[in-house]
């Protein structure tokens, strides 16, 4: 499995914000340029990642961004979906495969989907913290 770079500076932004120690949150501009992201596109990737319920925003002078949950509450799964959109399965492509095979093939592919869901769903942010030190 490959991790995109939007999936890379989200995972980075909410470790980062795991890291926090204070309650206050943090603005984009701080965490682009302590991760050395560009602001504008980090911006687009917090909002994602507020819209499904992983981070939560403040506005105002005081404003920026939070964990909307424990690091222990978040997974892997959670922040890669809300960037990538739902790790499916092979029934998009199955069509392309010969008749015979399809089914097969689909249920292998599905499988595999399934249980890789159930590993990234298992890799909370708190575990990766722990293992990052």
């Amino acid at each position: 499995m490959k991790l995109s770079r939007t999936a890379a500076y989200a995972l980075h932004a909410t470790l980062r914000l795991a890291e926090e120690k204070s309650s206050t949150p943090i603005p984009c501009s701080r965490l682009a340029n302590d991760g050395e992201m560009p602001e504008r596109f980090l911006l687009q990737i917090l909002r994602n990642l507020v819209n499904h319920g992983v981070l939560r925003s403040t506005r105002g002078v005081e404003g920026g961004y939070s964990l909307a949950r424990t690091p222990q509450q978040i997974s892997l799964l959670e922040i890669l979906e809300a960037i990538e959109g739902p790790i499916g399965s092979a029934n998009d492509v199955a069509d392309l495969l010969p008749r015979n095979y399809r089914k097969a093939v689909t249920s292998a592919m599905n499988q595999v989907s399934k249980n890789l869901r159930a590993e990234l769903k298992a890799i909370t942010i708190a575990k990766l913290m722990s293992k990052g030190r």
